[in-house]
């Protein structure tokens, strides 16, 4: 979100070693979509000429952007239009291994603009990682792989305002969502009916991803 400065011992051993390395790597990949989530408001904020001071993702897979300057009724929805709009481009790429690529391209890009304005470590480490699986993809198999990953990045990321407004009005985590941000900002709807809101344009921006990809890559399906 933005914010203007101001059975036995063994087997049940290796049940909880499997499911840490499944949160772990559940946690790499929803931290990346923060990351992402955060760029949208920085892209938005240089838009409405904020300066863009830094991103920083928190170890609680939360994070922030600070700037100065902006105008917040852009930048505040622009993190969640931001993640459902990447995530429907990435969804509707994955359908097709030569699209994945070009999507594997520009989300490399976007991710070296993420660490040029990145200022802790775990956002240039999470940066890194992925900039550096989605090289590793490109030679295993000619790149096939690619389609798989960004297909799940893309879902992942259109349903990124589920998840956040979820940790926040829900299960009432101490990070505040952008829904809660934009209520106090607006006045006119309590945070409850933003939240709603964003969740249906996530689930358009979803289908849309979906059926686009399936219209224009169905005699393709095979590859």
């Amino acid at each position: 979100m933005p914010v203007i400065l101001e059975s036995r011992a063994i087997e049940g051993q290796d049940v909880v070693d499997s499911s840490m390395a499944l949160t772990n790597i559940k946690s790499y990949f929803v931290s990346i979509q923060v990351g992402l989530h955060e760029f949208s408001h920085a892209a938005a904020g240089c838009c409405t000429g904020a300066k863009i001071e830094a991103i920083e993702i928190d170890p609680d897979e939360g994070g922030v952007t600070r700037m100065r300057g902006g105008i917040p009724c852009w930048t505040l929805p622009a993190g969640y239009l931001g993640s459902s709009l990447i995530g429907a481009l990435l969804i509707f790429c994955g359908f097709n291994v030569t699209a994945s690529k070009v999507a594997s391209v520009i989300l490399g890009v976007l991710l070296l603009v993420l660490l040029f304005w990145a200022k802790n470590w775990l956002t240039r480490g999470l940066t890194v990682l992925f900039t550096g699986i989605i090289v590793g993809l490109w030679f295993i198999k000619e790149g096939a792989g690619l389609k798989y990953f960004v297909l799940f990045v893309g879902v992942m990321s259109c349903l990124y305002s589920v998840w956040d407004i979820m940790d926040d009005l829900v299960f009432r985590k101490v990070n505040e969502s952008d829904a809660s941000k934009f209520a106090k900002l607006c006045r006119c709807c309590p945070a409850q009916v933003w939240g709603v809101i964003w969740l249906f344009i996530s689930i358009i921006f979803l289908g849309v991803g979906v059926l686009a990809g399936l219209l224009a890559f169905k005699q393709n399906d095979s590859k």
